[in-house]
């Protein structure tokens, strides 16, 4: 019930009890003690416009957002990224410090360190979600993270024992995905998909409005996904695949390659729209190759709609046209249009998604899956 009003409320007693096929009695019952605690009030109290509403049934029922706030890290390899949100994900307060070591014990020092700085001016925090970049079990335990340099760390029970908060770790990819899902793109969709790019290539799919988990999460879904048998061989992936072809570090390296200087991404999209040939074979490229991924995904998964997210999601200001045209060409000519959004996405973007996974302990009452 509390989620049904967290994230489609305010909704009256009369459309909540339809929703969840109660009858107004049992949905009394089930309401009272939500109102008591203070999650739930009447939607004229929460916004306190003194509504006129005549009736009780027609008095909504809605969330008081702000009488609880969430925090929420992403841990790059040289940054961790903070925020702190409301109860319906508005961020109030961000932050971000430098990582200086990767040792298990300092990053969680560090985070119960910028979680206090973050408190410090706001409600006290219900909660504590992180994003990492690699795979979780039992939404604790960072089974394994490259980039980090970690097997088998109990992140969130080191950040639990220095700042007495429930936590709960996740899978960035899989973070934004529950964000997105519960307060963005994905709301009150069935079917819903997203695809990031940035550092690499992340897919996370919804089904029956639930995400679905898997074991390969984050075991290099881009890197062995083939666009282009012919296509450049990198560092980050195979042959051809959607790594080699779209990540940020992947177009970097090929220009490196091809001219011998080291180019950062904003350039390269740059000189793609000036016209550059170098640029504007890579970026065109990265294109095509994004357009079939995006093509495929809709083949198979058949989503109501696609959110491209990520750091690299600039790509779409320069070479839209060409993503555009490769989605139609390899979709059936009778096929509906794919409903592609595209959101640009910083680091506190990616902190807000893990500050959701804290919201759902709460809402849901557990933290494993």
């Amino acid at each position: 019930m509390a989620i049904e009003v967290l994230v489609h409320g305010p909704l009256s007693r009369t459309e909540l009890a339809r929703r969840l096929r109660l009858s107004q009695g049992s949905l009394t019952r089930l309401t009272k003690p939500l109102i008591e605690s203070g999650l739930l009030v009447e939607a004229a109290e929460a916004g306190g416009a003194g509504e006129s509403r005549q009736g009780r049934p027609s008095q909504p029922l809605d969330i008081v957002a702000e009488s609880r706030s969430f925090l929420g890290f992403k841990i790059t390899a040289d940054r961790v990224y903070g925020v702190v949100t409301t109860l319906r994900s508005d961020v109030t307060g961000r932050l971000d410090r430098p990582l200086t070591t990767h040792d298990p014990d300092a990053v969680a020092a560090l985070l119960a360190e910028m979680a206090t700085e973050l408190a410090g001016r706001h409600p006290a925090p219900a909660g504590i979600g992180i994003g990492v970049g690699g795979r979780v079990r039992d939404r604790t335990v960072v089974g394994e993270s490259a980039f980090l340099g970690w097997r088998d760390v109990p992140l969130g029970t080191l950040v639990r024992e220095r700042t007495g908060l429930p936590v709960v770790v996740e899978n960035d990819v899989a973070a934004l995905v529950e964000a997105e899902t519960w307060f963005g793109a994905g709301r009150g969709l069935d079917r819903f998909a997203v695809l990031t790019i940035g550092a690499g290539i992340g897919y996370g799919l919804v089904l029956g409005g639930s995400r679905v988990p898997y074991d390969e999460e984050d075991r290099g879904f881009g890197r062995h996904w083939i666009i282009d048998p012919y296509g450049p061989l990198t560092p980050e992936g195979a042959r051809g695949s959607a790594t080699s072809l779209l990540s940020i570090p992947s177009i970097r390296y090929q220009v490196r390659a091809a001219t011998g200087r080291d180019v950062g991404y904003e350039e390269i999209l740059a000189g793609a729209a000036a016209g550059e040939p170098m640029a504007s074979r890579v970026v065109g490229e990265a294109a095509r190759a994004l357009g079939i991924l995006v093509a495929q995904i809709a083949n198979f998964a058949m989503p109501q709609k696609i959110l491209l997210a990520g750091e690299g999601v600039g790509l779409m200001d320069v070479a839209g046209h060409t993503v555009r045209d490769t989605i139609r060409s390899h979709r059936h000519p009778l096929a509906a249009p794919v409903d592609l959004e595209t959101k640009v996405s910083d680091f506190h973007d990616w902190a807000r998604g893990a500050a959701v996974l804290a919201i759902q302990v709460l809402v849901l009452g557990r933290t494993g899956e």
